[in-house]
């Protein structure tokens, strides 16, 4: 840090007593070498048995020039040792047990499970021979709902120092028509069969993480997705009670219909 002495600063105007004391505080050991024609001085610090030394010589410059340096605190080097020191280990994992990590990886996988599936279904009723219009949009808004879910857990994993292990997703089927039931509440009650294992994956989740003693894991379920799973199960639930009351015929047309203006209660 470079200053400049005010000019009406004089250094031939700095009072010393007998002993050649500067004007600085008591409490610091200052030694000053000026020259009375420059108003430029270079400070430099030093320790010398537990004082600081202070020492002024002229700058070519005219400018002041401040080094000081700087040791970390005793505790901050202590946990400075705790920190790993591989490159391929994390440095943010703290008390994320392996289980955990694990049980993780696994809902990933599961969310992406159903993500594909929910895609297989929205590409079925898109198609120009079924034109459900209605219902190709909702399964594809829940496949990407289902996929921002496992996107969600690997930022998670990634945040606790854990590492994303993403495995194999099963062939969905591709095709959902119903001799008896139809495809559009046929496509519904698998919905709600996946519903109902994601939410029981969940609840795995957070056993393993409250068995675990992971109070973190534990309340980014329970916060996140909990709640909305049993939502999701609730709105299902009474799409396919609509749908079994309506049969195959032009009821399905009208429901479809609904659910593409948004006037279906949950869609």
């Amino acid at each position: 840090m470079l200053l400049r002495s005010p000019p009406s600063l004089s250094l031939s105007s700095l009072k010393r007593d007998s002993n050649d004391v500067s004007i600085f505080p008591p409490d610091m050991i200052c030694s000053l070498k000026c020259w009375r024609h420059s108003s430029a001085l270079r400070f430099s610090r030093r320790n010398v048995s537990g004082s600081f030394v202070i020492n002024a010589s002229k700058e070519d410059d005219s400018k002041l020039a401040f080094d000081a340096v700087f040791k970390p605190f005793e505790e901050v080097e202590k946990e400075l040792s705790l920190v790993a020191a591989g490159t391929r280990s994390s440095l943010a994992r703290q008390k994320f047990s392996e289980l955990c990590e694990a049980a993780l990886n696994e809902q990933i996988n599961v969310e992406y499970n159903v993500s594909y599936v929910y895609h297989a279904m929205y590409a079925y009723f898109d198609r120009d021979n079924v034109a459900l219009k209605g219902l190709a949009k909702y399964f594809k808004d829940a496949s990407v709902e289902e996929r921002e879910h496992a996107e969600k857990f690997m930022e998670y994993q990634n945040k606790r120092g854990g590492r994303i292990k993403l495995q194999s997703i099963l062939k969905p089927v591709s095709e959902f028509d119903h001799v008896e039931k139809g495809d559009a509440l046929h496509a519904m009650e698998l919905a709600l069969s996946l519903e109902k294992l994601t939410n029981e994956k969940l609840l795995n989740l957070h056993k393993v993480a409250s068995e675990s003693n992971d109070v973190q894991l534990a309340d980014f379920v329970e916060s996140e997705f909990l709640n909305e799973q049993v939502e999701a199960i609730k709105k299902v639930s009474e799409f396919v009670a609509e749908l079994r009351r309506m049969g195959k015929g032009h009821g399905v047309w009208h429901f479809d219909q609904m659910l593409l203006r948004g006037l279906v209660n949950g869609a």
